[in-house]
């Protein structure tokens, strides 16, 4: 008994470091936003809101923030239909090469974005395409598609085929059923993948930093003002409120996610 209590405590010590050594940069992040200084060191010169002001007045910035949002929005649209129907093809049906078409997906998961960035690059030159926020978007497509695939793959594996089959059984084609039972049973999933995918373009840099043109996107510009020491306290309260909006969009993907599950009860699978 006396060496469980130990192992608990060591586990939870453990963890304990863990959370403060991931969260205690955020909060000062987020305190230093409100200093009244341009020197991020105790004690705090005063409380102010000026530089949150100041973030709706540099023009510059609030157009990368579109960039970012267009391109996110744009390319996690594609990357959740190309991620459905590749999940839908991975669950629903037997074909040849099935094993080399998987690995060949999730190598996004693994490969460094910085070497996928160099690849696409030498990619685009060699096809004569220039860079933009168009070849940005495909980049951030590329990385996305494997995350969809994973989480509309677990969903379809998780409710009963023949719910399907019954639609079909009643008069539905293959599509009908897709378009009517199948998409919105997995639309917790969809709007998780969805979301998954906006936040990993939003926040993206590596890829983006080989990939970009004249357009900036908001990691981007974020990178370029940390060399004007007068920027860093706007740098720092931009990035707390991407911070805190990430938060509630991860929050909220994994609400849909968790709402997606299929319910047990007495050991039943409920779908």
């Amino acid at each position: 008994m006396n060496q469980r209590k130990l192992a608990f405590s060591i586990g939870w010590g453990y963890y304990l470091v863990i959370t403060l050594l991931l969260y205690i940069p955020i909060v000062l992040l987020i305190v230093f936003s409100f200093n009244d200084s341009t020197l991020l060191a105790f004690p705090l010169k005063g409380f102010t809101l000026k530089w949150y002001q100041q973030l709706w007045e540099d023009t510059e910035l609030l157009r990368a923030l579109y960039n970012s949002l267009v391109v996110g929005i744009l390319s996690s649209l594609v990357a959740t239909a190309i991620g459905t129907f590749a999940a839908i093809g991975v669950t629903r049906f037997h074909f040849i090469g099935k094993d080399f078409f998987l690995t060949v997906a999730s190598l996004p998961l693994v490969v460094p974005y910085v070497v996928l960035g160099v690849a696409m690059l030498l990619l685009f030159r060699f096809l004569g395409i220039e860079l933009s926020l168009w070849t940005v978007g495909i980049g951030h497509v590329v990385i996305n598609i494997p995350y969809v695939l994973l989480i509309v793959a677990a969903r379809l594996a998780g409710f009963d085929k023949r719910i399907e089959e019954a639609a079909m059984d009643l008069g539905a084609n293959y599509w009908q059923t897709l378009w009517r039972v199948t998409l919105p049973i997995c639309m917790p999933a969809l709007l998780a993948s969805f979301l998954s995918s906006l936040t990993t373009s939003f926040d993206e840099f590596a890829l983006t930093f080989f990939l970009t043109g004249t357009d900036n996107t908001l990691p981007i510009y974020l990178y370029s003002q940390l060399r004007f020491p007068t920027r860093v306290p706007l740098v720092i309260t931009l990035a707390a409120v991407i911070i805190l909006v990430t938060l509630v969009i991860v929050l909220l993907q994994e609400w849909l996610r968790h709402l997606d599950q299929p319910k047990r009860r007495k050991g039943i699978e409920i779908t």
